[in-house]
């Protein structure tokens, strides 16, 4: 979807606070700056500003600093996360706040461009399946339209 409004309860694009407001995710681990595009339980598109001062690149490398290839995927589980409230919110179930999602597999993971300070990485997720508590998601991370990573990855709701 390419408009700049999906409807009343969710007007494109989203900044950091409404993201904030979706995810439990803080600094240094919020990974998702700004949703451009979402279709209700179906993808979104989001991005990750990536700049020199990142935490990360203190160890990762000093002197050719690249982002971890685990952070990418996590960004794109986060992508799939902000999806998952922004549906439930536009199927009138609200954010759910007192749930935690976690990580739980990781699927075909392949890195093609290494990511570096002052790129854009433009992340594309899908959801492919929704089975009682758990998402399988397919992400596509991209750089000035290069993919440079994807993976499919399985989401699932935590015990309390």
């Amino acid at each position: 979807m390419t408009s700049t409004e999906t409807d009343s309860s969710c007007t494109l694009p989203i900044g950091v606070n409404e993201i904030r407001a979706l995810l439990p995710h803080r600094y240094p681990f919020l990974l998702v700056d700004r949703v451009v595009a979402f279709e209700p339980g179906a993808s979104i598109h989001a991005y990750k500003n990536v700049t020199a001062n990142e935490e990360f690149f203190q160890g990762h490398f000093p002197g050719q600093p690249v982002m971890p290839g685990v952070l990418v995927i996590e960004a794109l589980a986060q992508a799939g996360g902000v999806l998952y409230q922004l549906t439930n919110r536009k199927q009138g179930n609200g954010v759910i706040e007192d749930k935690l999602f976690y990580l739980v597999k990781v699927d075909n993971a392949r890195f093609s461009r290494m990511i570096v300070p002052g790129d854009r990485v433009d992340l594309h997720v899908t959801l492919k399946r929704r089975i009682r508590n758990m998402a399988l998601y397919e992400g596509v991370a991209s750089v000035d339209g290069k993919e440079a990573a994807r993976a499919e990855i399985l989401c699932a709701e935590g015990q309390n």
